[in-house]
């Protein structure tokens, strides 16, 4: 069954605002998309009645999604404070009537810590991310490869490709379906490899452009976690986008993830990137599992010759610099190239050779540091 934008503008006409104003009337809504029973938009209200607001996005997004044919509604609540907006009021000179400021609904001793929000997901026992600093070091390719070396050593492992602008997931695992929906509106994770897999590429077309501010982002990432039907896992390996941004306090706000692991190339541009990604999730409280250094080498596939053509061995130092666990090396080689590009990764497609051995080695020291957690679940 086809959605139309104007049934979703139906459902939310049947919606109020905390001023008793539809939805639909409050000039607050973005443009509104809806893509074969997918549905995406935001609500934009100024920062100081954000709180206020909060229970009209949940209400909303239960409206779209009770809509026939609607599989998906992600609804981002925008609030940004207007240009010359003064502070909100103290308690005793605020009006009785209207939406109260933000700092009404606020402790008076000031705002509760973001990671004090933090919940698990009911049947995985520890979340990790793959991260790195800079685009271009081959850290969804790690990420896949290293939850399927998971894998190999006999734990339940899923993956959620995070990186909403650019997922690469379909494209690494040769996925083009949708994800179904269970009894309880959850989406089922797709199945490949023994792995199970959520990306929001699942969810668009691959040349669509996410076109999206960061609290949109933030929301399609917490849906992802909280919204799909992971089962029990004992690791949920976590492909980040590059950087430092929204997606990476997105999932550290979210659930209290038992590590991270960086992935870098061995010359120093990118090791500069690496450490700022680190120094992030120390700043989080989430620990390091370690450094991968990826690229580290080319071994010539004729003749044998070795060639460190971005350098060797940075990652090792930065890491022992820093005092994290190295992980490995990971070398620049064709055949890690195409396996990824056919959809076939090389732990998979190859099980017997050097490179699958390589990550099940990285999978074992990643395994090694969350046993506690794994045997607490």
């Amino acid at each position: 069954m086809s959605v139309t934008q104007q049934q979703v503008l139906d459902a939310l006409g049947r919606v109020a605002s905390p001023r008793g104003v539809p939805l639909t009337n409050a000039n607050v809504l973005s443009a509104i998309s809806v893509t074969d029973g997918k549905v995406f938009f935001s609500i934009n209200v100024d920062a100081a009645e954000a709180r206020a607001w909060e229970s009209v996005r949940a209400q909303a997004e239960a409206a779209v999604r009770a809509i026939p044919g609607v599989g998906t509604a992600m609804i981002a609540l925008t609030a940004e404070r207007k240009p010359g907006a003064p502070q909100a009021a103290p308690a005793a000179h605020r009006h009785a009537h209207g939406v109260q400021p933000a700092s009404a609904h606020r402790p008076p001793q000031g705002a509760a810590s973001p990671m004090s929000k933090q919940a698990e997901i009911p049947g995985v026992a520890a979340v990790i991310a793959v991260a790195s600093g800079k685009g271009g070091v081959g850290k969804s390719t790690t990420a896949l490869n290293l939850a399927l070396g998971l894998r190999d050593l006999g734990l339940r492992v899923g993956l959620l490709d995070a990186d909403i602008y650019g997922p690469s997931v379909p494209r690494l695992t040769g996925i083009n379906e949708k994800p179904q929906l269970n009894d309880e509106r959850k989406m089922i994770p797709i199945k490949r490899f023994g792995l199970s897999i959520m990306s929001i590429g699942f969810l668009v077309e691959e040349d669509t452009a996410m076109i999206w501010r960061g609290p949109m982002v933030m929301s399609a990432i917490t849906q992802m976690l909280r919204d799909v039907a992971w089962g029990t896992l004992d690791i949920l390996v976590v492909d980040m986008p590059p950087g430092t941004g929204d997606a990476q306090l997105t999932l550290a706000q979210n659930v209290p993830l038992k590590g991270a692991v960086i992935i870098s190339t061995p010359q120093d541009l990118s090791l500069i990137d690496a450490r700022r990604g680190l120094a992030m999730f120390k700043k989080v409280n989430v620990p390091v599992l370690g450094i991968v250094e990826n690229m580290s080498y080319f071994q010539c596939p004729k003749c044998g010759t070795r060639s460190d053509i971005f350098g060797h061995g940075g990652a090792r130092h930065e890491a022992e610099r820093l005092g994290v666990p190295f992980l490995g090396e990971i070398p620049l080689h064709m055949s890690i190239r195409t396996t990824s590009d056919e959809g076939n990764p090389v732990v998979a497609s190859e099980p017997d050779g050097p490179h699958a051995a390589i990550y099940r080695a990285i999978g074992t020291k990643v395994r090694d540091q969350l046993q506690g957690a794994i045997a607490a679940a």
